[in-house]
C-alpha cells in the first residue's frame, strides 16, 4: 500500500520544541517521529515507529545468524530474584518498585540477567542443552533523575538484551567473540561512525567487558584513543604508575604559613617566591589536592570518602563512581564539615585522613602519589601548608583509586603513545559475566561426569530506542534528518510539485510500480505549496526524493539524493527501473 501524506498521521514543525537540546531530539520531533508524553517518555509516531522496527530487524538477522534464539519476557518482574542478587537494593533509586493489591513486590524490569537465568535454570537440565544464547527486544524502565536529551536518556526505553550459557570459560569466549562479530556487522549496518572502546562491568560485574560507542558531540561517555591502537572508556583508563623515588637526601616537611592562597595558582606562586626548591621552580601538578566526597550506599548509609590526587587535576565524578559503584557520588557540603572539625575546609592534609586517623575518613591516592614523591599540601590549619611532604616516609593512604581526570596527551597504558580524548554515545556494551547470577540463582547442569557445574554467562545489550537517534546524530545536517537506505522509513519519498493531472498520474503511476517491485513509497500528495513540500522531505531524511514536476512535460523527473545533495534528471520511462536499482544497492 502507498502511503499518501495527506492521510499520514503526521504533523511537522518549523521551530524547534522548547525542551530540545540535542539535534536528533529536535529533527526527530519536528519531523514527526516522535512526541513527548512526560519526562524522558516517548510515544512512537508512524514515521519513527518505521524506523525503530528496522533497527529491530536488523539486529535480528544478526542474531539469528550467530544461532541465538528470542524469547520475551514480563517488564512486570517480581522482588525476589532481584534481591537474591542483590540488586533490589544495588539499584536504589533507579529501580520504578510497585506493589500489587496484595501489597508483594514488583519492579518494572531495568535489565533481565536474574530472570533469564531462571529461566534457563528451570529448562536445561544438563551440559547437552549448552551452549546456549537467548536474546529479547523489550521495553526496559530506570528512573533517571534527570532525563535528557530526548531518546537518549529516557525513563523507558528498547534494548536488544542477549545471555550466553556455556559450561567452560574457553565455551565462554566463544560466545563473547560470536556476539562481538554480530555487533559488529549490526552497526556497519545501522550506518555508524563507531568505535569499540575497553569498558568497566561495574555493577554487572564480570570480567571483560568492551562497549561500543558512537562518535557524537553530544555523547555523554568520553573515550581515549591512541595512535597505537588503544582504546577505552575514560571510566576504564589506568594510570601509568611512575616508579617510586628513594628518600635519601630529600628534606625534612615544613609547615609554613601561606596567606591569601586560595587556589592552587596562587598557592604555587606564593611558594614559588617564599619558598623556592634547590632543583627547579614548583609546579601545580606537585601540590597534594585532597578531596572529600560523600558516598550513598544503595542501603541508604552516608560514607565520607577522601582522595588525593595531584593540584594540577581534578576528580573526575564518573571515573570515580566507577570505581565505588553501586554506591552514588554526592557533596560533601557544610552540614558535613560540621561534623568533622579536624577537617579544615581548604587546608585539609594527609594527616587526619585515613581509617586509623582521629577522623576515621577513608583516604585513597591517585596512582601517581608513589613513595618518594614531594608534597605541597595542606596542615590541617586555616591558613597554612605543609612543604616537602614524602610520600611512604610522612603519609600513607588506605588504597589508591582511579579518578584523578583523564587529559589529552596523557600516555596510553599499554604505551601506543599519547591519549586523545573523544566523546560518544554508548550503543552496545557486552560482558563476560562469568558465574556471578549462576551462582547467586543456582544455575547448574550436569556435566559429562554426572556432576553438577555451576554455568558460566555473557551479557550483551544493545539500545535498540537509543539506536534511532545515534544514527539520527550521525548523519543529519542543518536541513533535517538523513537516514541511511536500510533505516528509513521508506524506500523514496515522491513529492507532487504540481497540480495538473498529468503531474498526479504521472506520481501516481511511478509510486504504483515501485510498489509492485515491492518498494516502500512516501508519496507527498498534499495540498500544500511545493516550498512546504520540498523542506519536509529534507526534514524527514528519506535518501531517496523524486520530485515530480513540470519536467513530466519533457518526460523527465528530477531524482535527488537527500544525504549528498545532488540531484539528476532521469526520463519517466526509467525513473522506477531506476529507483528500484538504487534500492537494491543499499
Amino acid at each position: 500500500m502507498i502511503t499518501r501524506m495527506s492521510t499520514l498521521f503526521l504533523r511537522t514543525l518549523r521551530e524547534d520544541p522548547a525542551d530540545a537540546e540535542v539535534p536528533s531530539h529536535r529533527l526527530l520531533v519536528r519531523a514527526g517521529y516522535i512526541r513527548r508524553a512526560g519526562p524522558g517518555i516517548y510515544t512512537w509516531l508512524p514515521l519513527g515507529w518505521r524506523v525503530l522496527r528496522n533497527v529491530e530487524r536488523i539486529i535480528r538477522e544478526e542474531m539469528d545468524a550467530i544461532g541465538a534464539q528470542e524469547v520475551h519476557f514480563p517488564a512486570l518482574l517480581p522482588r525476589e530474584p532481584y534481591e537474591a542478587t542483590g540488586r533490589w537494593t544495588e539499584y536504589g533509586d533507579n529501580l520504578f518498585r510497585v506493589k500489587d493489591r496484595k501489597q508483594a513486590d514488583y519492579l518494572l524490569g531495568p535489565t533481565h540477567e536474574e530472570m533469564f537465568t531462571l529461566l534457563v535454570k528451570d529448562i536445561v537440565p544438563s551440559y547437552k542443552g549448552l551452549p546456549l544464547s537467548l536474546y529479547q527486544i523489550q521495553t526496559k524502565y530506570r528512573d533517571e533523575a534527570r532525563p535528557r536529551a530526548g531518546l537518549l536518556r529516557g525513563r523507558e526505553f528498547v534494548m536488544k538484551d542477549s545471555y550466553s550459557f556455556d559450561l567452560t570459560d574457553a565455551g565462554l569466549q566463544a560466545s563473547y567473540d560470536a556476539h562481538r562479530e554480530a555487533y559488529v556487522r549490526i552497526f556497519d549496518r545501522l550506518g555508524l561512525n563507531y568505535v569499540i572502546v575497553a569498558a568497566t562491568s561495574g555493577a554487572m560485574g564480570g570480567s571483560a567487558s568492551e562497549e561500543f560507542l558512537a562518535d557524537a558531540a553530544v555523547g555523554e561517555d568520553t573515550y581515549v584513543r591512541s595512535p597505537g591502537g588503544y582504546a577505552a572508556n575514560v571510566e576504564a583508563v589506568t594510570t601509568v604508575v611512575p616508579d617510586p623515588i628513594p628518600f635519601d637526601g630529600l628534606p625534612e616537611a615544613h609547615v609554613e604559613d601561606t596567606p591569601d592562597t586560595p587556589t592552587i595558582d596562587t598557592l604555587v606562586a606564593h611558594s614559588n617566591a617564599a619558598f623556592p626548591r634547590d632543583d627547579r621552580p614548583w609546579n601545580g601538578a606537585d601540590t597534594l589536592k585532597n578531596v572529600i566526597v560523600l558516598l550513598r550506599h544503595p542501603d541508604g548509609t552516608r560514607e565520607p570518602l577522601a582522595i588525593g590526587l595531584p593540584g594540577d587535576r581534578e576528580v573526575d565524578i564518573k571515573r570515580l563512581e566507577a570505581q565505588v559503584s553501586p554506591a552514588e557520588v554526592e557533596a560533601f557540603d557544610e552540614a558535613q564539615f560540621a561534623k568533622y572539625p579536624d577537617v579544615v575546609k581548604g587546608y585539609l592534609g594527609p594527616g587526619v585522613l585515613g581509617t586509623e586517623s582521629k577522623t576515621g575518613i577513608r583516604y585513597l591516592l591517585d596512582p601517581r602519589v608513589v613513595p618518594g614523591t614531594r608534597w605541597i599540601t595542606g596542615a590541617n590549619e586555616k591558613g597554612r601548608h605543609v612543604f616537602d611532604l614524602v610520600a611512604g616516609r610522612d603519609f600513607t593512604a588506605d588504597g589508591v583509586v582511579e579518578a584523578a581526570e583523564v587529559r589529552a596527551g596523557d600516555p596510553a597504558p599499554d604505551g601506543s603513545g599519547p591519549l586523545s580524548l573523544a566523546r560518544g554515545i554508548e550503543m552496545g556494551h557486552i560482558f563476560q559475566l562469568g558465574r556471578k547470577y549462576a551462582e547467586a540463582l543456582g544455575l547448574q547442569v550436569l556435566d559429562e561426569n554426572g556432576s553438577l557445574a555451576t554455568v558460566t554467562m555473557g551479557s550483551y545489550g544493545i539500545g535498540v530506542s537509543r539506536a534511532v537517534a545515534a544514527v539520527a546524530e550521525n548523519t543529519c545536517d542543518d536541513k533535517g534528518l538523513a537516514w541511511p537506505r536500510e533505516l528509513s522509513p521508506y524506500d523514496v519519498h515522491l513529492v507532487v510539485a504540481g497540480k495538473t493531472d498529468e503531474i498526479k498520474n504521472a506520481a501516481e503511476e511511478i509510486a504504483t510500480a515501485l510498489q509492485i517491485a515491492g518498494h516502500s513509497v512516501l508519496l507527498d500528495d498534499r495540498n500544500a505549496s511545493v516550498g512546504v513540500k520540498f523542506a519536509d522531505a529534507e526534514l524527514i531524511g528519506v535518501p531517496t526524493i523524486c520530485v515530480v514536476g513540470r519536467g513530466v512535460a519533457s518526460g523527465v523527473v528530477e531524482v535527488r539524493d537527500r544525504a549528498t545533495g545532488s540531484k539528476v534528471e532521469v526520463p519517466l520511462v526509467e525513473v522506477a527501473e531506476q529507483l528500484g536499482a538504487a534500492i537494491r544497492r543499499r
